[in-house]
């Protein structure tokens, strides 16, 4: 199913991982698509059928042809050029000058103060803006991957039935799973579906509710 997949998105096979999990999901890794894996648990390959599988397959592959993992790279390094700025704001004034300039009483004191108070907003604010903003990449590229592989198996209520029996099984907790990798999976693994997210739950989600998904690709 991966190789027809493939040859149908115009990419080399990826290598293809089974994992020994009861929870449903999946995810792909690589840095480009001469380099990438597709990996689903034995949970999905025992539940969905095969449309829905190949609606699975369809999304991971999608990000793969997205280079998706290297999207998130570049924002990662991105933000963290925004935390090195803070860091270098925060020491120009200190080996500047501005913590002898006597509180400001001198020519240069305002221009040290200055410098001073926007190095400690852009070092208390960059961290939880830059997280929001990969947060925010994150789901939007799940949507895109939904679309895309809908587009790919030609048949978007595979997906969307995949999606509602992830939904349904996300009870199951997942071992080999963190914080650190949710981003990669199919579903968020370290949430338990309930009856809908939060605002503020939905604002630091790697992933998108699973509702708004279906919704998406029903409307295709």
């Amino acid at each position: 199913m991966v190789e027809g997949l493939s040859i149908a998105a115009g990419i080399p096979k990826p290598k293809v991982y089974v994992i020994p999990e009861r929870a449903l999901n999946a995810f792909a890794t690589g840095r480009s698509p001469e380099h990438s894996s597709v990996a689903v648990t034995e949970g999905l390959l025992e539940a969905m059928n095969r449309v829905e599988l190949e609606g699975v397959i369809g999304h991971e592959l999608a990000h793969v042809v997205d280079r998706d993992i290297l999207v998130g790279t570049i924002v990662a390094t991105l933000i963290g050029a925004v935390v090195l700025i803070s860091e270098f704001f925060m020491r120009s004034w200190w080996w500047g000058g501005g913590r002898r300039s006597g509180g400001g009483r001198d020519s240069g004191g305002g221009a040290s103060a200055i410098v001073f108070a926007v190095g400690l907003v852009l070092l208390v604010l960059a961290p939880i803006f830059g997280q929001l903003v990969r947060l925010a990449v994150s789901r939007n590229r799940e949507y895109l991957a939904d679309a895309q592989g809908a587009l790919l198996t030609r048949y978007p209520p595979g997906l969307a039935s995949a999606l509602r029996k992830i939904a349904e099984g996300a009870v199951i907790p997942m071992r080999s799973a963190n914080n650190a990798t949710a981003h990669l999976w199919m579903n968020q693994p370290s949430r338990i579906e309930g009856e809908g997210m939060g605002s503020m739950e939905k604002l630091f989600s790697t992933h998108p509710p699973i509702a708004e998904r279906i919704r998406r690709l029903e409307e295709m």
